[in-house]
């Protein structure tokens, strides 16, 4: 697919989702979902906008549908749903519109740092006594790295930004259990966060979405940043160590672990498993673009060389893009270009073109060649099970075909909910 074929899918989903009144609205329960709901719609329409694509008022449409109703807030919310996932939304368009929405984010970014402290307090009582962390407390979608990543685009050098940080840190330290040592990211569940028979012992996440590639990535974020605090590049060194004692040759080049079984921490192997896809969420797109910017932060150029040809290598092997099923922002092609763009943006010289010369393959992946663009958007659209939300849907489809078809990054930080910028 060419940029311009992809620019015009994009264009053409964002036409059919230009009303908000005659959108599928989805249940209920999902429409103040970043993942899935309003604002994660109206991501679309500022970045088009913030861009010269489209028109501000499909944005301000989509805002006021995402506000009609009261946001829910406090401990029932969490960074991709409810006040938090509207406030990403409303940052991005204010960027870009002086003035605009000023006292609304003020009243967020209080209610923001208020469920932040309560949420430090509850997790720093948890470590003193001696429990193991529960996924969502310090995850990208749910827990604490995730309201990071809101706070440190909004002022890097808030109270509630360091105080973030040196939780990070603290999670990055071995903490005791049964008598053995684990990393203190280890949870007792399944990745799902709930008990589950298939994961005795618990596990360590690896992903972005729910495990220690996003703190990795907040953390190298805001040192890239300047913003430091104690022990910060020692907790990027614990977290690189752990994910260089997991790292698995492919064959085609390493890859690394959705997640690390207590069986397989005993035993010191990984059970074997069919390829993997190198997806944000979970996989080798997310990791490495997590490592790269450590690298980045660290000043370890070997290291950001290693992470960048890994990635290479993934967008090469076969047997990993056949893992690959969709064409989601999460986990499919769409996400993959989206991903492959934003490392080149920071790649070394050696590896920046072969990472942009994967990007036409995936391209093509998401939006075969010859096809009408505005009936791929309708097949898109009329997904019932994916919907036409961020994560899995339409709108995040076409967001992540800007960047990759117009080889400049986006325009209003829309995927600083992601970690990966």
């Amino acid at each position: 697919m060419t940029a311009q074929a992809a620019l015009d899918l994009a264009d053409a989903v964002a036409d059919q989702l230009a009303d908000p009144h005659s959108a599928p609205p989805g249940p209920a329960a999902r429409r103040q979902h970043l993942a899935h709901g309003l604002s994660g719609i109206a991501l679309l329409h500022i970045e088009r906008a913030a861009a010269g694509l489209g028109p501000w008022q499909r944005a301000h449409e989509w805002l006021a549908a995402a506000s009609r109703e009261p946001l829910t807030s406090g401990s029932d919310s969490y960074p991709f749903y409810g006040a938090p996932a509207f406030a990403h939304a409303l940052a991005c368009a204010a960027d870009h519109l002086l003035g605009a929405y000023g006292r609304a984010l003020d009243t967020l970014d209080r209610q923001m740092t208020a469920d932040v402290n309560q949420r430090l307090d509850a997790a720093h009582r948890r470590m003193d006594a001696g429990r193991l962390p529960a996924l969502a407390e310090f995850d990208t979608i749910r827990g604490l790295t995730g309201y990071g990543a809101y706070l440190l685009r909004r002022n890097p050098s808030a109270p509630a930004l360091l105080a973030v940080l040196d939780y990070c840190v603290r999670l990055t330290q071995p903490i005791m259990n049964e008598g053995e040592a684990l990393p203190g990211w280890w949870a007792d569940t399944g990745p799902s966060g709930r008990p589950d028979d298939r994961f005795p012992g618990g596990h360590a996440n690896s992903g972005m979405a729910h495990g220690i590639g996003g703190v990795l990535a907040l953390l190298a974020l805001a040192a890239r940043q300047g913003t430091f605090v104690d022990g910060h590049h020692e907790a990027l060194g614990r977290i690189l160590a752990w994910l260089d004692r997991w790292q698995e040759d492919t064959g085609r080049g390493p890859a690394w672990p959705y997640w690390v079984t207590r069986d397989e921490l005993h035993t010191g192997r990984l059970a074997p498993s069919a390829p993997r896809r190198p997806s944000w969420c979970y996989g080798t797109a997310g990791l490495t673009r997590a490592q790269q910017l450590a690298a980045l932060a660290l000043g370890d150029v070997n290291r950001q060389l290693d992470a960048e040809n890994a990635f290479v290598a993934a967008l090469t092997d076969p047997a990993q893009l056949k893992a690959t099923t969709d064409n989601a922002l999460c986990h499919g092609f769409a996400g993959l270009a989206h991903v492959a763009a934003r490392a080149a943006d920071n790649a070394h010289p050696s590896t920046a073109g072969q990472l942009r010369a994967m990007i036409p393959a995936l391209l093509a992946a998401v939006h075969p060649p010859d096809t009408d663009p505005v009936h791929a958007a309708t097949t898109l659209m009329q997904d019932e099970e994916r919907g036409p939300g961020l994560l899995d849907g339409a709108a995040g489809i076409a967001l992540a075909l800007l960047a990759p078809s117009t080889a400049a990054p986006p325009r209003s930080a829309w995927d600083a909910c992601l970690l990966i910028a």
